[in-house]
């Protein structure tokens, strides 16, 4: 019934869909569910500690056999700078006081390191079918170690020559992620985002321009969605904030409810949060600083000083310094499991792809 079978064929599974790899609110709950409903299972890897990683993947080897597809960061790690973080420090004192905080209150180093040696060994190890990458791809001597242990590999585009230059490298297939999408931008080629495309403008550009597989992600909630990325060109579709809806989503109750008051002029494009632009449900610290700042320090370094606001915040129920990465289509989620979800999305698509087909 898919009027392109590639993905399908290329990674094993029952439908051309990847469940997006969602730093802290994926493991391998949500994973098995979207698996045991036909789509590839992502687990985020960025923020995961080696043994973190062995546990998840034993624990859905354990449960299902379907592929998986271990994401990573392939960005250039930049050390910290002192002085600009003491900065960014002193802009945010006026939250710490408000929070009860003292100014030099202590705050955890960034923890989202890139695809390094200690990962590409993992990979080895693990063996997964798939692996995945965001900003780009890891050094090429990394990137053989992958691609000998048997994994096809992924990446996304946010632009055509993104993706020229990922097929170029020997990717199996590109993610293109239009400006709708939720979390990090896979910006690699480019840092301009006010030029960033759309999805409907972006994916056939892509789909023109290379010969690998495309996959679709960025606004895509429902079947419609769906078969309107495949009318495009598209081989398949990568879903993460319809998943998040999910009863098996590591969603906090105020995020959940931040998603269900959102519309869909909710989200923007910020770097106020980690340094790197990224859409999120926009807060109090986006609105008021940002969303977009030259004065945060570069990517991860942001973060560490935004954890302990977080934290005091969340403790007075409120999202002001909260992480709420989500797509501009965050209100289209009908909460159900994410097994019954995967299966009734690809049949809504399916069915609207034979609408359109005509008698």
């Amino acid at each position: 019934m898919w009027p392109d079978r590639r993905l399908i064929d290329l990674f094993g599974i029952e439908t051309p869909i990847i469940q997006a790899p969602m730093a802290g609110v994926t493991d391998a709950e949500l994973m098995i569910a979207a698996a045991k409903g036909g789509a590839l299972a992502s687990l985020p890897c960025a923020m995961l500690s080696p043994d973190k990683v062995r546990e998840q993947v034993a624990a859905f080897r354990n449960a299902v056999k379907a592929p998986i597809n271990l994401n990573f960061f392939s960005h250039q790690a930049v050390p910290s700078d002192p002085e600009i973080e003491a900065r960014w420090r002193v802009r945010l004192s006026g939250y710490a006081e408000e929070l009860g905080l003292m100014a030099d209150y202590p705050a955890p180093a960034a923890s989202r390191a890139p695809f390094d040696e200690a990962m590409c060994a993992l990979v080895e190890e693990l063996r997964p079918e798939v692996v995945s990458f965001h900003f780009g791809l890891p050094p090429e001597p990394l990137l053989a170690r992958v691609e000998a242990a048997g994994a096809l590999v992924l990446s996304s585009a946010t632009i055509v020559r993104e993706a020229i230059w990922l097929e170029q490298h020997g990717v199996d297939a590109i993610i293109a992620q239009g400006a709708e999408a939720g979390g990090h931008r896979g910006m690699f080629l480019t840092d301009d985002t006010a030029a960033q495309p759309g999805l409907f403008a972006l994916l056939p550009q892509v789909v023109d321009a290379v010969k690998v597989p495309v996959i679709a992600t960025g606004g895509i909630a429902d079947g419609r969605g769906i078969a309107a990325a495949f009318a495009l060109g598209a081989a398949g579709v990568q879903l993460g904030t319809v998943y998040m809806h999910c009863p098996e989503a590591k969603v906090s109750a105020l995020a959940r409810a931040a998603m269900q008051q959102a519309g869909d002029d909710s989200t923007v494009l910020t770097n106020i949060m980690t340094g790197r632009p990224a859409r999120g449900i926009a807060n109090r610290v986006m609105r008021e600083l940002g969303p977009l700042s030259a004065e945060v320090p570069p990517f991860p370094h942001a973060s560490g000083a935004l954890g302990p606001l977080r934290a005091a915040a969340e403790q007075r129920g409120k999202v002001d310094f909260s992480f709420l990465w989500a797509g501009q289509a965050v209100r289209i989620g009908t909460g159900q499991p994410a097994e019954q979800l995967t299966r009734a999305l690809a049949e809504a698509a399916q069915q609207r792809l034979k609408q359109l087909g005509g008698p």
